[in-house]
């Protein structure tokens, strides 16, 4: 009678071990992109608010263009750790490396939509007449650095995979020191203003990708796993992450749309909206951290025809997912008479952005669930089902996020819109989680 609970007890220490080992260090590298805007927020704001309305425009836009390939790191991360699971680690290389090359033509492409429509894509979003010079050239000049970022998305998930999360957490804490020092060298000691900021970025942005590079490569040829790129292995890479795109693009649309809705109630809410999403970003990173445990250990599991010790896995991290979101929660409460003054000067923008963090910090645990639950459901490779959730999100955020201006309820009732999103999302993947669907073993799903 003693021996199941004791037996419980070990295996919750075991998930523990195995989640803290890999989370930890994998916050520091999912941070990596918010803090980037955080500092480049916080150096920008100080320039004026028409500054940081439009960095928060570009900013909006840019993460847009890199998220959308997202499925370059976390499609790798799975595929990659059922082939671990399964003891076959060449194979397992040799589809990172098809997932870099697939993030350089992809980071191509991008570049070449985003320079010569940047004015237009800026104006889709609404913005002043004061913002939009400045959003125009943040938005160019850090286009430059979306192959870069790509190629570092594809590189993690290869290591991700691996079940090395330390690796990137070095490369992101480099990248982040580089970038804060670039930027107020380039905004303030160089006089180069918004522009400053956006180069400083981008020179940042291609160190951590040169490291990532080296990194994998010498992983491949230690592995003897071949560095040429093979056309079949770059479709097959695209072909997988292709519902995960479908999910990410409807994520995006969500945020595009609320960052829209926030730029037509005024420079002063648009700015606190700026603020307030690159902290949600930060937030939404640290608990993802659980999440990426959770890929590469369910991946392994899966791979390993184990689908007890995945769904075991999967129980523990949603009770470490509500735990943290309750502890961001509070932390956000009692830090926001602080926080705000690090980002702006104007009284205005503060006082949009003071009630609508109070719903930022009220909604966290729900956050929790969420990104955990993704995660598991992308360490299992259940993109078809991740797709569809989130196009019915979308489907029921949208007509709610535009209701706002007529409404009425400001920035604050955005961010009540924001949470009703991530219900409804919490809602699909339980229902998902529960039904036992997405436990398919194997090496390949």
């Amino acid at each position: 009678m003693t021996q199941a609970p004791a037996t419980s007890r070990a295996a919750r220490r075991h998930h523990d071990r195995e989640i803290v080992s890999l989370a930890v260090p994998a916050f520091g590298a999912l941070v990596a992109e918010p803090l980037f805007v955080l500092a480049d927020s916080a150096i920008v704001g100080h320039l004026g608010t028409a500054q940081l309305a439009g960095l928060g425009i570009a900013s909006a836009l840019l993460t847009t263009a890199v998220s959308i390939f997202v499925f370059l790191a976390y499609a790798t991360t799975a595929a990659v750790a059922r082939r671990v699971g399964a003891g076959d680690l060449p194979a397992a290389i040799r589809q990172g490396m098809d997932g870099i090359w697939l993030a350089l033509l992809l980071g191509a492409g991008v570049i070449a939509v985003v320079l010569p429509t940047a004015p237009f894509l800026v104006e889709l979003f609404g913005a002043s007449d004061t913002a939009t010079p400045y959003a125009i050239t943040y938005l160019r000049i850090s286009s430059l650095g979306i192959p870069a970022m790509l190629v570092v998305l594809a590189a993690t998930g290869v290591l991700r995979g691996l079940q090395d999360t330390k690796t990137p957490l070095y490369v992101a804490v480099g990248g982040f020191v580089a970038n804060g020092v670039l930027n107020v060298l380039l905004v303030y000691g160089a006089g180069f203003g918004i522009a400053g900021s956006a180069w400083g970025t981008v020179i940042a942005q291609c160190a951590m990708a040169a490291v990532y590079l080296v990194v994998v490569v010498r992983g491949a040829r230690r592995h003897d796993a071949s560095l040429r790129p093979d056309a079949a292995g770059i479709r097959a890479s695209a072909q997988a992450g292709a519902p995960l795109l479908v999910r990410t693009l409807s994520l995006r649309a969500i945020l595009m749309i609320a960052t829209a809705v926030a730029a037509r109630l005024g420079d002063a809410d648009i700015a606190a909206h700026q603020i307030i999403l690159s902290l949600w970003s930060l937030l939404a990173f640290a608990l993802d951290a659980i999440a990426i445990a959770g890929q590469a250990i369910i991946g392994r599991y899966l791979g390993a025809d184990d689908p007890k010790g995945a769904r075991d896995v999967c129980r523990r991290m949603v009770q470490w997912g509500i735990a943290v979101g309750l502890v961001l929660g509070l932390l956000v409460i009692a830090s926001r008479p602080a926080f705000l003054p690090l980002f702006t000067g104007d009284s205005a923008v503060k006082d949009a952005a003071f009630p609508a963090l109070l719903v930022v910090a009220l909604s966290q645990p729900i956050c929790g669930v969420v990104f955990v639950l993704d995660g598991v459901l992308m360490g299992a490779g259940d993109g078809p089902y991740l797709a569809w959730a989130m196009l019915v999100t979308l489907a029921v955020f949208t007509p709610v996020a535009l209701l706002v201006p007529t409404v009425g309820g400001g920035l604050t009732a955005l961010w009540v819109a924001m949470t009703l999103m991530m219900t409804v999302r919490m809602l699909t993947l339980w229902l998902r989680t529960r039904s036992g669907r997405w436990l398919v073993t194997g090496a390949t799903r």
